[in-house]
């Protein structure tokens, strides 16, 4: 208990680490690179920033995935339109499996999804804010990073064992 106390307390998130382990192997993705390492640099220092960054990631794996799985999207779709044809072009939507506990994990991630897009839009640096608001806390941009990371090296991993073969 003391261990995962003071991973949590940490000023990193140390779940997005385990997850770009996957994102080292690939090649040509550097778009997403680039927003991985601004989520991580920003956790406590910027979280607003971070939890922009966090969905960009997310959003961009979906993108990188459905350029390599040949599946078409329109630039405009939001982040749960653009999961659910990553994780369809994966075989790892919820629909597409038997399994309860299956069904319900994939589905969890679906809502993960939904609710950092949600976030970004409440509580990120992508809106103005009038005089009174406040912005999210450390904890916050973590809970961001550390979800949006374990679904972006979820998707990842399955991209490099399940390559795609023409």
């Amino acid at each position: 208990m003391a261990r995962l106390r003071s991973l949590l307390l940490l000023d990193t998130a140390p779940g997005a680490s385990v997850a770009g382990e996957g994102l080292a192997k690939l090649t040509d993705w550097q778009a997403v690179a680039k927003s991985w390492t601004a989520a991580l640099e920003k956790v406590t220092v910027d979280p607003d920033g971070a939890i922009t960054a966090t969905r960009t990631t997310l959003e961009s794996v979906c993108k990188h995935i459905c350029d390599e799985r040949l599946v078409s999207y329109d630039s405009g779709w939001d982040l749960a339109k653009l999961y659910k044809a990553a994780s369809n072009a994966m075989e790892i939507s919820p629909d597409q499996h038997t399994e309860k506990i299956i069904k319900q994990i994939l589905s969890g991630a679906a809502t993960v999804v939904g609710g950092l897009a949600g976030m970004r839009n409440a509580l990120s640096d992508a809106h103005g804010r009038g005089k009174g608001s406040v912005g999210p806390a450390p904890r916050h941009a973590k809970l961001a990073v550390n979800t949006g990371f374990a679904v972006a090296g979820f998707l990842i991993d399955s991209l490099i064992e399940k390559p795609y073969r023409i």
